[in-house]
């Protein structure tokens, strides 16, 4: 490369550099409070850089600018009735993120830490995630600080009818198509879905997904999320010239996500030591006994405490942070966001962890990232390894909208491809843009260019 070249291709980075960081104190400035959203945006547009070097188009169209603010961000209060008579009010949110690829697209998640931060930051990680599905799908989420732990079915009935009863104005087949997510399962799809038929007159299956079999869900979608993270490092062992068999594995959580992730890896023959939940965690070093898991999940006594009953040699620590502390080859975060910090992240790398694959929606901080791409781990970015739930959940609304059933073996093959082309577009675009090997920056990037140039495409709207 010429001097001439070099320099020009140094003032094109610097300038891009000098844009990004306005355009972050820009939003940091109009957004003082909103931490989890703020993390998430930082993580995204510090990947974008060699992008915007490259092509100067994006920042001339303003695509960072309209990236940032969503399309539309609702709020609304629910008012509920307990099973003593009394009233309870929660708020609802529905933040309509990006629409460029497809109809807004993501879970409604229903947990007393839900505020607009975090509406928000689930919402922009979802743009990304659903352009790497390669779907016809944009970016959204929703959700509650209503707690439906511990509360009947007739209390949760009765506030997702109200929640529905709101939110139905803003949602549709062909416009916004929500799904669960954490304290959204099949139940609450059910109630939200019965009450959004009744508010519409009409049968519209395609309008949320996660459904029941009975009124038009898909197989596989309970399984999706972790079988979907398994295929994806699965992926990316195999390209490194290794495999899941033999290995020794941590799952944080004990939900779906977590259960279909263990269960996956056990199949390719590793050895899953570890789980969790929001009290604590269990470690049989003879391998975890899914089905005393699902047991105790189906029964309702889900506190995985419980295992070391049918388990004596198991242990059960209190703390669910101490699951980090379990040796092992392969951590799969599938809890929750900032479960692992950096010094949760020095302990797991001190014990010799090669590989960590996030589950959950952003599960390790900025600087724990940081410290597993420092130190060489293999690591696999939640928007690019958990989008499996939402490339079923999209494969769903291909089976509602041609009126068609696919089997279970169907939609489990095509999640594999997905999951597959994911792996191999983050790579190369790592690649393509001066990052070799780093998933976070290839999966920003794959999902960035594609929704960059869709907005160019439209205009400016």
């Amino acid at each position: 490369m010429s001097t001439i070249e070099t320099t020009l291709k140094s003032d094109k980075q610097k300038k891009a550099n000098q844009y990004i960081e306005k355009i972050y104190n820009a939003t940091e400035q109009r957004n003082p409070h909103e931490s989890e959203f703020l993390q998430a945006v930082k993580e995204i547009v510090d990947s974008l850089a060699p992008v915007l070097a490259h092509h100067p188009q994006y920042m001339d169209s303003g695509i960072l600018e309209r990236l940032l603010e969503p399309e539309k961000s609702i709020s609304f209060r629910v008012p509920w009735v307990d099973d003593q008579g009394k009233v309870q009010v929660n708020r609802g949110y529905r933040v309509q993120f990006n629409s460029a690829l497809g109809p807004y697209k993501g879970g409604l998640r229903f947990h007393p830490s839900v505020n607009e931060s975090i509406v928000k930051f689930l919402g922009f990680e979802q743009i990304f995630k659903n352009s790497l599905t390669g779907q016809p799908i944009g970016g959204g989420k929703g959700g509650s600080d209503f707690d439906p732990k511990d509360k009947s079915d007739m209390e949760v009935m009765r506030f997702c009818q109200s929640f529905m009863t709101e939110l139905y104005k803003h949602i549709g087949p062909e416009t916004d198509v929500p799904a669960g997510d954490v304290g959204v399962n099949a139940r609450e799809i059910g109630y939200m879905f019965g009450q959004y038929k009744k508010m519409r007159g009409a049968f519209e299956a395609g309008v949320l997904t996660g459904k029941g079999l009975q009124y038009g869900g898909s197989l596989a979608r309970t399984e999706a999320t972790g079988y979907g993270l398994v295929y994806f490092v699965r992926e990316m062992l195999e390209d490194k010239g290794f495999d899941f068999n033999g290995k020794t594995v941590i799952v944080s959580g004990s939900g779906n996500v977590s259960i279909y992730a263990m269960e996956k890896a056990a199949e390719y023959g590793a050895k899953v030591v570890a789980c969790s939940d929001s009290d604590g965690c269990i470690y049989d070093e003879n391998g975890i006994d899914l089905a005393t898991i699902k047991e105790l999940k189906e029964t309702g006594d889900d506190r995985v405490s419980a295992y070391t009953d049918k388990h004596p040699n198991a242990q059960y620590l209190e703390d669910c942070s101490n699951i980090w502390s379990i040796p092992c080859d392969i951590a799969l975060p599938c809890a929750t966001q900032n479960e692992i910090d950096e010094e949760t992240a020095k302990t797991l790398i001190d014990n010799g962890v090669k590989v960590v694959g996030e589950g959950a929606n952003m599960p390790s901080t900025t600087e724990a990232v940081d410290l597993f791409l420092d130190s060489d781990i293999l690591f696999a970015p939640a928007k690019a390894a958990n989008a499996g739930g939402v490339a079923v959940s999209s494969l769903e609304m291909s089976q509602n909208s041609s009126k068609l059933m696919w089997t279970f073996e169907d939609v489990d093959e095509k999640l594999k491809e997905i999951m597959k082309n994911i792996y191999q577009n983050s790579i190369q675009a790592a690649s393509d843009y001066g990052t070799p090997g780093n998933l976070v920056s290839g999966a920003n990037i794959a999902g960035f260019i594609k929704v960059a140039d869709a907005m160019n495409a439209q205009g400016i709207i």
